[in-house]
């Protein structure tokens, strides 16, 4: 009698949950981006709005809840109502680096969301302000050798990855760059680009027009090959600190307990606005292949990156400024 009784009630749990799928969306979808407006991430939610709108006949609203390195936004998201009416653009820091970073989180990136889908796998590029005298790799670290304390390397904040390249690259070369963390890669790109930091390790594609125009000056990319956005600049690897490699990833998920219909459901729509030959044109001038996929796909993603990314926190030593 028992076992007849589960499993009405997990049939009847499936058929809610196929009922809301049917049904959604009816109303508004917030879609929360964990950093301020102006960044790489903030991007990535507008550039997807409007097709993701039109796809499901329904307003979406970009929410932006900065701060903590990501972490307000994302857990604001993990506390919402489990409805496919929240939905957070997802970033490595807070769902892969936190939880080691931080003593005491308010939510459990492995247990309190429901990935959705991976949107992105940015190269970082090591950038300097144009009033820095180098323009390789060995001259940036022969100045930075020779006038310690010197130069220091904005971040977006935190745990994030302009941070984490920025710890490695001291734990690879032995230098001491300070770290001076922002509320966001907007803010911190901002000031770079101002010549107030001199030193950023940025998402590739918030800095990529700067570049273009002359307001920054690229060094190397993190990653192991070189961006199509920036083919003449070389890896970190090529121009002398081999092994080096780095990227950051960005997808969207919701609160744990979303029906599984709802998520299939934006995911497909989702995959469906990344299949479109215009978008995705538009989205690789930001300076990223679309990824794509399943929601099983971006979970495993988020479970293998919080091993690797929690090693590199210890390793480096990366504390709380």
């Amino acid at each position: 009698m028992l076992k007849k009784l589960m499993l009405a009630s997990m049939l009847f749990a499936q058929a809610l949950g196929a009922a809301a799928g049917d049904a959604y969306p009816s109303k508004p979808i917030k879609f929360v981006v964990p950093y301020p407006p102006g960044g790489p991430t903030d991007a990535m939610a507008r550039l997807i709005q409007g097709p993701l709108q039109a796809k499901l006949n329904t307003p979406v609203i970009i929410d932006n809840r900065g701060g903590a390195g990501g972490n307000i936004g994302s857990d604001f998201v993990a506390k919402s109502p489990a409805d496919g009416y929240t939905i957070l653009l997802a970033a490595s820091g807070p769902m892969s680096v936190s939880k080691t970073l931080y003593k005491s989180l308010p939510f459990d990136p492995d247990k309190d969301f429901a990935p959705i889908i991976q949107i992105s796998a940015f190269p970082l590029v090591l950038e300097v302000h144009p009033s820095v005298p180098v323009s390789n790799l060995k001259q940036f670290l022969a100045l930075a050798k020779d006038r310690p304390g010197e130069l220091s390397f904005a971040s977006a904040g935190n745990g994030t990855p302009q941070h984490l390249a920025g710890e490695l690259f001291n734990s690879t070369t032995k230098l001491k760059l300070q770290h001076i963390p922002y509320k966001g890669a907007g803010p911190a790109l901002n000031d770079v680009v101002g010549g107030h930091v001199k030193v950023m390790y940025d998402i590739l594609g918030s800095s990529v027009q700067h570049i273009k125009t002359g307001k920054l000056r690229p060094i190397a990319v993190t990653t192991a090959t070189r961006s199509p956005a920036l083919p003449d600049v070389p890896t970190l690897a090529e121009a002398g600190l081999p092994g080096y490699e780095f990227s950051a990833w960005h997808g969207i998920a919701a609160p744990a307990a979303t029906p599984k219909p709802i998520v299939g459901k934006l995911n497909q729509a989702l995959n469906e606005i990344f299949a479109d030959p215009a978008f995705k044109k538009r989205w690789e001038e930001l300076g990223t292949p679309i990824v794509g996929g399943t929601p099983e796909s971006f979970g495993a993603l988020m479970r293998s990156e919080s091993s690797k990314l929690g090693k590199l926190v210890k390793d480096t030593g990366v504390t709380l400024d």
